[in-house]
């Protein structure tokens, strides 16, 4: 793989996948470095002329007031003398330890550590913002944190400590501590203490000069790098939805009317109008949606007299419909003059129930929230966040604080409320996928399948019947972390930082709920499966039955029938005779080609369940398929 330039301008989020999840190296722009250089040295001048700088010749946050002197005043402090650790013994100057004390004083975070992958990409990110040039940091010190990544030294981040103003400072730290020697890394896949990490990488610890610091640990990268790999998940899990969804209207033998162009054109979200397109190709070659009421025939459970022709014996199901008389047709006759009388398993009602027809309205609604999160984080990608701000070229400039500039580039708050919006809407597309899940195991509901897609001749077995519940579970969950930590601030650096975004809660928070709304998606599509396969098959039974020729044979499934004598027998079985015709002349009945090739895919790994059996294998395989993405390709036909 081709390394991936850092210039600070032009880092994109599927350049950030690559150095996270596909473990692509980076290389510094050349000529951008010598920008970083033309700041460092700015600053390394200021500071030899004894000019007060924020974070380099004072102290940080409520400290800012502190001008370090020109010698340590502890020195006298008998316990400092005894030190053989003491800085300086160690040839540290005060700005020296100014900046190494704020690394190793701030990497305070707990909880399990970040995936490897999360910090991967925070270092991708810390080292694009740094090479604009605006940090102050030295060249060497950059390319040191550049090796560090590209030798795979993953330093030990726990996930919680960042309030997401003044960036993420105690990450940032746990980030740059291991440059120093300290802290952890995973190395090679063993977690060691920083100082060996870097040594079987071959690699030395540093130490910080003016401002780098500030410049390592003053940022947004675990906000953003969270967020970036959350929504990189989430746009893969809009395609799932969607094809979950084409595959539950399928499984239905919906309607596509509520997809049609020239009915979004009159809402033109972007969002709704991408999903009803790409549902639409999901269902290309269908010849399920639409199908008319009258030949889709309702499930009746299985008895040894249902097929007399072996090739449908084996069938663990019967069919039937319900014959509509003559006398019970007043006020209807336009209607059953274009569709025949026979009810089976498809109600006659020109519409679906929301969970369908709604679809390109809720997904598309999620997938507009994706878009503006992803404006907020390209943005970010490519912006500086840290402070101070430095402008070495600055025209004019009388004094320093015109040049090295104070400022709020690293509040979240932007990233914050970007995946407040997102975190709302993923239990809205975990909610209607599981809504679709119900109606296919309801029998009240689900169009003619059976209860809990199940045959249950003996009145065992459960069927699907607690898929839907681990599903109501999951949904249940993520609306209750649903909740956004960005409105509420608590101050931190006794109120120096008075107002803080809590941006890395929030893109947290949203990267562990992809987990679950994929577990959803997954036993959507594992349910609707089932049902696919009956419907399929039920209509082919029919389909084969009617091909026969026997117009009786077909009257046997037929409930509601007139005795043969009775005034309306004719009339039954003309209209009988018309169904068996319009049955025989249909195609084959089958999924669109993307619904099918994703049923093909699962059915490789999860058999049709005619009966109960342990599903806990079959659970495990469907989220493991989606997990891994087996399911891109028919997603994006």
């Amino acid at each position: 793989m081709d390394k991936i330039i850092l210039d600070g301008r032009s880092l994109t989020r599927a350049q950030l996948v690559a150095v996270a999840r596909e473990g692509a190296a980076v290389a510094l722009d050349p000529a951008q470095l010598e920008r970083v250089r033309h700041a460092a040295d700015f600053l390394a001048e200021k500071v030899s002329c004894g000019e007060p700088t924020y974070g380099v010749t004072t102290g940080f946050g409520s400290n800012a007031d502190k001008l370090l002197g020109g010698h340590r005043m502890r020195d006298e402090l008998v316990m400092d003398r005894a030190d053989p650790r003491h800085p300086a013994r160690e040839g540290v100057s005060l700005m020296e330890e100014l900046q190494h004390n704020l690394i190793v004083t701030h990497a305070v975070c707990v909880g399990k550590p970040f995936a490897p992958e999360v910090v991967r990409a925070m270092l991708a990110i810390r080292i694009n913002t740094l090479m604009r040039g605006h940090s102050g940091i030295r060249v060497a010190t950059l390319e040191a944190l550049t090796a560090m990544l590209n030798r795979g030294v993953v330093p030990v981040v726990p996930e919680k400590g960042s309030v997401g103003a003044s960036g993420d400072l105690a990450p940032l730290s746990h980030l740059a501590i291991v440059l120093l020697g300290g802290g952890e890394a995973f190395f090679e896949g063993e977690r060691l203490p920083g100082a060996e990490a870097l040594e079987r990488a071959g690699l030395e610890p540093i130490r910080l000069s003016f401002k780098e610091g500030l410049a390592l640990n003053n940022g947004t990268a675990q906000m953003l790098a969270t967020a970036a790999l959350a929504l990189d998940e989430l746009e893969y899990l809009l395609d799932v939805a969607d094809l979950a969804a084409a595959t539950t209207l399928d499984a239905f033998a919906g309607r596509s009317g509520a997809l049609r162009p020239e009915v979004h054109a009159l809402r033109p979200h972007p969002g709704q109008v991408d999903t009803a397109a790409h549902v639409r190709e999901l269902l290309g070659g269908s010849t399920l949606v639409d199908i008319p009421y009258h030949l889709v025939p309702r499930f009746k459970p299985w008895n040894a007299e249902a097929w007399d022709r072996p090739e449908d014996q084996a069938l663990s199901f019967d069919i039937g419909w319900d014959w509509v008389p003559a006398n019970q047709r007043h006020g209807r006759e336009a209607f059953y003059d274009r569709f025949l009388p026979f009810k089976g398993g498809k109600k006659h009602q020109p519409q679906d129930a929301y969970c369908l027809r709604c679809m390109p309205q809720v997904h598309g609604a999620v997938r507009d929230a994706w878009r503006q999160a992803c404006r907020v984080i390209d943005i970010e990608l490519n912006s500086v966040t840290d402070n101070p701000l430095i402008f070495p070229d600055a025209e004019d400039a009388q004094f320093i604080e015109e040049q090295v500039i104070s400022a709020g580039h690293f509040h979240g708050m932007p990233l914050a409320l970007a995946m407040s919006y997102v975190k709302a809407a993923i239990p809205v597309l975990a909610s209607i996928s599981e809504r679709r899940l119900n109606k296919l195991v309801d029998p009240a509901t689900n169009d003619g399948l059976p209860a809990f897609l199940t045959g249950n001749e003996d009145g065992t077995d459960s069927g699907f019947m607690i898929v839907q519940y681990t599903a109501a579970a999951l949904v249940n969950d993520l609306a209750t972390r649903a909740h956004p930590a960005s409105v509420y601030s608590v101050p931190t650096s006794a109120n120096a930082e008075d107002h803080v975004s809590m941006g890395a809660n929030e893109a947290r928070h949203v990267l562990e709920m992809m987990e679950d709304l994929g577990h959803v998606l997954a036993l959507e599509l594992y349910t609707a499966a089932q049902a696919l396969d009956y419907r399929r098959e039920m209509l082919n039974a029919a389909r084969r039955l009617a091909a026969r020729g026997d117009w009786r044979a077909l009257a046997g499934k037929i409930g509601n029938a007139p005795r043969e004598g009775h005034p309306q027998h004719a009339q039954f079985e003309q209209e009988v005779r018309q169904l068996m015709a319009a049955l025989a002349r249909s195609e084959e009945f089958h999924a669109g080609a993307a619904v099918q090739a994703a049923h093909t895919l699962l059915r490789e790994r999860i058999a049709f369940m005619h009966r109960d059996r342990a599903m806990d294998g079959d659970v495990r395989a469907v989220c493991e398929l989606q997990r891994r993405r087996a399911f891109a390709a028919a997603a994006r036909p």
